[in-house]
């Protein structure tokens, strides 16, 4: 009862209060944004490499393209004596290539030289550039091609007459006309720099190169 009455004299221990030297507000990092921006040096250095990775076509590289089609061209006149006959004045816009037709015929086997002229010297050669073979192997297959009606006006022999020479005209007009539009086609591609893709003949020539 003594241990008792001593513990209720004795004088309750106040709580002490502890002090953080640090406040609250202290202990948390500092935020760092998730998301960052490129600067405007970081810009212009990527528009720069966009630039300079971006290389033209050579002006040789075209030329050598937009020459190689003259070769088809040349072959598939014989084809469009018919329209000349019909409508004379179409002839009138083979008159500018006449003086360099008639250097081409003048040369023995002028057709044979430049077919092999242009596939050994051209498509089997890597020094060019792919843009370069590629289009001279497209006339390439389009010269090969243009022996085809040939072939079959010589087998067939239709005659100058009667529904068989009607096809053969029809059938010989279509043929100028499709070697028209390649060459037109493939001489405007080759100057601005761009592939030309000529249709039924561009996967076959792709394939060899």
């Amino acid at each position: 009862m003594a241990f008792i009455s001593i513990l209720r004299l004795s004088p309750t221990p106040t709580p002490k209060t502890v002090s953080l030297s640090r406040p609250f507000s202290s202990f948390n990092p500092p935020l760092t944004p998730f998301l960052k921006f490129p600067s405007k040096t970081h810009l212009s250095q990527q528009s720069t490499v966009t630039r300079m990775s971006y290389n033209p076509t050579p002006a040789t590289d075209r030329l050598v393209s937009a020459v190689s089609y003259t070769l088809p061209f040349f072959n598939s006149l014989q084809y469009g004596r018919f329209l000349f006959t019909k409508y004379p004045s179409l002839a009138l816009l083979v008159d500018p290539v006449i003086p360099l037709l008639s250097l081409y015929r003048s040369i023995p086997y002028a057709s044979f030289v430049a077919f092999f002229a242009l596939y050994l010297g051209v498509v089997r050669n890597p020094s060019f550039s792919q843009f370069v073979r590629f289009n001279a192997m497209q006339a390439v297959t389009l010269d090969v091609l243009l022996v085809v009606p040939l072939l079959l006006t010589r087998i067939l022999n239709p005659g100058r007459a009667g529904l068989g020479f009607k096809l053969m005209v029809w059938g010989h007009n279509a043929v100028f006309l499709f070697s028209c539009f390649c060459f037109v086609y493939g001489l405007v591609s080759s100057i601005l720099g761009k592939t030309p893709r000529l249709p039924f003949i561009a996967e076959a020539a792709g394939r060899q190169v």
